[in-house]
């Protein structure tokens, strides 16, 4: 049986920031892999 895509998205695992392993946020139109400290480290 198909599940719904409602189902499949809310059964997604939490996005991990693979540099500290913090969670991340999700947010609309974000396609960065790291969280928001890790970036600013790498701009510095």
């Amino acid at each position: 049986m198909l599940m719904s895509p409602v189902e499949f998205f809310r059964n997604l695992p939490e996005k991990v920031c693979p540099e500290c392993g913090q969670q991340i946020e999700e947010q609309a139109e974000s396609y960065f892999m790291e969280c928001d400290h890790c970036l600013s480290k790498k701009g510095e």
